[in-house]
């Protein structure tokens, strides 16, 4: 299909690119309530389109009375077959709607308010991602996905509004005095306007490895955003009703415009913005028509320039932190009558604040001798536009993801600013590693108490080892001790040790031990990781079982 010519599409489309481009970010409750505003949007824009057409309806009723019955007919069997081909469609959207939205309610089979948040009033799922795959993509073994069956039913619809609309023009020809040309045209027109039918276009816009019109639609999207999703698939369908419906009425000749209920709609790129940035939006007309003229646009009392489209642009710069009400107004001039119709709504947007976090990834401590990772992150801000500065340490690293040592006690800073955040600075403290633990072994008592004879002479010596809590990949050096034997009437004997492995001299006291015997480990010294000089251990004892 081509580029839809239609203003009222072509609004519905660009709010529809805006959601896409939404769902590549990491959705706040912001944006998910702007999903549902936009949704309402849709749902009352297809209210107002079904009002239209049937005013539209009654108001040729008395016109093609006096025209050829033949006339008649041909106008009002082909309109009654192109609504009744988007039937169905409609139905089965809502019906997948509802599975969707009860699902995190009473699950009886109906939207109602149990379905909802009783505060807010937002559908209780709103931000669940699993829901819209489960019910769209999976399907058991043998059946069709609802994803694969709303494709199928699509298309199928804009194959039949087609050919209801043909058969329509067809036969309405002769006594509306069109000439082959003229239907063809007209024809053509109405195949290439309408944007309903789906098409490989998506495929251009999905992300690497997305197979299936479906897994891009519906997989793994908030509910949120899956419900303007499948509204607008029923406000494609609408358009396509409404563009079918104006022609064939058109037909009939003398029809009237009439125009009772407007109302603005704004299509904002942000419903949260940082102090210092633009807000920017588009403010346009919904149910919009290509025979309106003379479309008055305003927010706050200011008139914005409207395009042939109907949108008008408008922007300002949040200055000041908090709520921003947005006042909308809208004013549209019949055509045919002169009549000037008018409406109003509010939009409210929020402005904060840049906020920046440091976080060490394994203590709230910087430790000498180690590498620290930390991760910095600045809220709405890609992670290399932010600028990380340090003061009583170094750092590697970037994009977010950082390695700092210290090498002495105290205190370092980690400052953070780009994107819009004034230079902030975190501190953090700076300690050494915590003592280690003698141990002899890997047993149950390798800290000290009873041992088997034959497990304390398996021993080769005396380590240095970090506790269990301290999550670094870092080990101690040990440097020596005093090992004292006290066996039963005998003197104690004591013996010095270099090094972590027993000497020779050390080997065979050890290897003397009997039940009842006394092992005491004293003048322990090992060397850390940013140590300068080697540090006292306590000492370590062992009594022979």
């Amino acid at each position: 299909m081509s580029i839809p010519k239609e203003p009222r599409q072509l609004m519905i489309n660009l709010m529809y690119l805006v959601l896409t481009a939404m769902l590549a970010l990491n959705v706040s409750a912001e944006i998910m309530n702007t999903f549902l505003d936009l949704d309402d949007s849709l749902a009352k824009s297809n209210s107002l389109s079904d009002k239209s057409i049937n005013e539209t309806v009654e108001a040729i009723i008395p016109v093609l009375d006096k025209k050829n019955p033949e006339l008649k007919k041909a106008i009002l069997t082909g309109i009654e077959s192109v609504r009744a081909s988007t039937k169905e469609l409609n139905s089965m959207v809502d019906e997948y709607r509802t599975l969707m939205i009860d699902e995190f309610g009473n699950k009886n089979g109906v939207i109602d308010d149990a379905d909802f948040d009783p505060v807010k009033h937002v559908p209780l799922g709103m931000k669940n991602k699993d829901v819209s795959e489960r019910i769209m993509l999976h399907a058991k073994k043998g059946e069709t996905s609802r994803s694969d069956l709303l494709k199928a039913k699509i298309n199928e619809t804009a194959e039949k509004m087609v050919a209801a609309y043909t058969k329509a023009m067809k036969a309405a020809q002769k006594q509306a005095k069109l000439t082959d040309a003229e239907v063809a045209k007209k024809i053509e027109t109405f195949k290439n306007n309408i944007s309903l039918a789906v098409t490989d276009d998506w495929k251009l816009r999905a992300k690497e490895g997305t197979k299936t019109w479906g897994k891009y639609k519906f997989g793994h999207m908030p509910l949120a955003a899956v419900l303007p999703v499948m509204r607008k698939i029923q406000a494609d369908a609408k358009n396509a009703e409404v563009a079918a419906v104006n022609d064939l009425a058109a037909l009939a000749g003398g029809r009237e415009i009439k125009l009772n209920k407007f109302f603005p709609v704004i299509n904002a790129k942000k419903g949260y913005v940082i102090k210092g940035e633009k807000f920017e939006a588009d403010v346009s007309m919904g149910a919009y028509s290509s025979e309106l003229k003379g479309v008055v646009l305003k927010v706050n009392g200011q008139k914005l320039n409207v395009n042939k489209d109907g949108v008008g642009k408008f922007s300002e710069t949040a200055n000041s932190t908090g709520k921003r009400k947005l006042k909308l107004e809208v004013a549209v001039t019949n055509p045919i009558t002169g009549e000037v119709s008018r409406g109003n709504s509010d939009f409210e947007y929020e402005v904060g604040v840049r906020s920046a976090n440091v976080t060490a990834d394994k203590m709230n401590v910087f430790y000498i001798g180690v590498d620290n990772p930390i991760s910095v992150v600045v809220a709405g801000v890609s992670s290399n536009k932010i600028q990380v500065s340090t003061s009583g340490c170094t750092k590697t690293g970037g994009n977010g993801k950082y390695v700092v040592r210290a090498t002495r006690p105290g205190e370092a800073t980690i400052t953070v600013s780009g994107g819009g955040l004034p230079s902030t600075p975190y501190k953090f403290r700076v300690k050494r590693i915590p003592d280690p633990f003698p141990q002899l072994g890997g047993g149950k008592n390798k800290r000290g108490g009873s041992m088997g004879s034959g497990e304390f002479k398996a021993q080769l010596g005396l380590a240095a080892v970090l506790g269990d809590d301290f999550d670094f990949d870092a080990k101690c050096r040990m440097m020596g001790y005093e090992i004292t034997k006290v066996a039963k009437r005998q003197d104690a004997i004591s013996k010095t040790n270099n090094g972590p492995k027993y000497s020779s001299d050390v080997i065979r006291m050890v290897r003397s031990a009997k039940p009842g015997d006394m092992y005491y480990f004293d003048k322990i010294k090992a060397k850390c990781p940013g140590d300068t000089a080697g540090r006292q251990l306590s000492s370590v004892a062992f009594k022979i079982k």
